[in-house]
C-alpha cells in the first residue's frame, strides 16, 4: 500500500517535534526499482542509514510525535523544494537512475501529489497540532545521517547541525553535544544548512519556529546497539533543550540561502 508518511504518536502539549525526510527506502511497486539493482536501496542515495529506528526510540522516550518519510529519496526528495532542480535526481553518487530520466512533465507533478505533497501537509498539520495543544511555537528537530566518507575523504565529525539563520537552538545543541566530550562536532560541517525551500526553511525559517537539524554520521547508528548509544545521548540534551522557554517563541530570522545553496 502506497504511503508518504508515517506519524508516530506523542504528546502534543510537550512541545517537541522530530522530522526524518529520509527515514525509508520504499517505493510502490509501480515503480519497480527505478532501473537500480536492489543494492542501490541500502546505500544513503536511497535514505539516510539509521535515522527511521533512532527517531523512532526519540520519540517513544520523550513522549512526542514525530514524521516519518516513508518513500525513498530517489523517488522525488522531500527534502528540496517544489523547483528545486535536484528534486527529482538523474544520477546520484556516480549512481545513474534510469527510472527518472527521462521523465515526463505529468509524471513530475504526480511523484508531487502522491508523495511529496502529502508529506509536507501532514509535517504542517502536526506542528499546528503541537503548537495548539501547548499554546506556544514548538521546537522542531530534523534528523538525517551521512556517510563516513565523500569521494575518498573522511568525515570526522561524529555528528553535526546544519542550520541557516536561525542560532536559537543551534548554538546551544552545539554546546551541549560538545559537552559530552568524547565527539566531534561539526557547525555547518560537512555541508552548509542554507537551502532555499527544503523542509526547515519551508516549516520553520519562514515561520519563524526555533529548529535544528542534525546529522549522526551513518557507521555510528548502522546497528542496534550504535542507536541505543545515540539515543541515549541525544534524548537528555533534546529534553533539556526544550524546556528552554526562549525556544517557544516565533522569531523571524531572514535567511542567507540563494535560489539553490548546496
Amino acid at each position: 500500500m502506497e504511503q508518504a508518511f508515517e506519524i508516530l504518536p506523542g504528546d502534543a502539549g510537550r512541545g517537541l517535534v522530530f522530522l526524518a525526510d529520509h527515514a525509508m527506502n520504499r517505493l510502490p511497486a509501480n515503480y519497480g526499482r527505478l532501473g537500480l539493482p536492489e543494492s542501490a536501496f541500502a546505500r544513503h542515495i536511497a535514505y539516510d542509514i539509521g535515522v527511521e529506528p533512532l527517531v523512532r526510540r526519540l520519540s517513544a522516550r520523550l513522549g512526542v510525535p514525530a514524521i516519518l518519510g516513508c518513500f525513498s529519496r530517489l523517488l522525488i526528495d522531500p527534502n528540496r523544494g517544489e523547483d528545486d532542480p535536484t528534486l527529482i535526481m538523474k544520477i546520484s553518487d556516480g549512481a545513474i537512475i534510469p527510472g527518472n530520466h527521462p521523465i515526463t512533465a505529468e509524471e513530475w507533478e504526480s511523484r508531487l501529489n502522491r508523495f511529496h505533497r502529502p508529506y509536507h501537509r501532514a509535517v504542517s498539520e502536526t506542528i499546528a497540532a503541537v503548537s495548539a495543544a501547548s499554546g506556544k511555537a514548538p521546537l522542531v528537530i530534523s534528523v538525517h545521517s551521512y556517510t563516513p566518507a565523500w569521494k575518498g575523504v573522511p568525515r570526522p565529525w561524529h555528528t553535526a547541525i546544519l542550520w541557516d539563520n536561525d542560532p536559537r537552538a543551534v548554538r546551544p545543541l552545539i554546546e551541549a553535544l560538545e559537552a559530552e566530550g568524547d565527539i566531534l562536532v561539526g557547525d555547518n560541517e560537512p555541508y552548509d544548512g542554507a537551502l532555499r525551500g527544503d523542509t526547515m526553511y519551508r516549516h520553520c525559517m519562514e515561520t519563524g519556529i526555533a529548529h535544528a537539524l542534525i546529522e549522526v554520521r551513518q557507521d555510528l547508528i548502522a546497528d542496534e546497539a550504535g542507536v541505543a548509544e545515540w539515543e541515549n545521548r541525544l534524548a537528555p540534551i533534546f529534553s533539556a533543550l526544550n524546556a528552554r522557554p526562549e525556544l517557544h517563541e516565533v522569531e523571524r530570522h531572514p535567511s542567507r540561502t540563494g535560489p539553490y545553496a548546496f
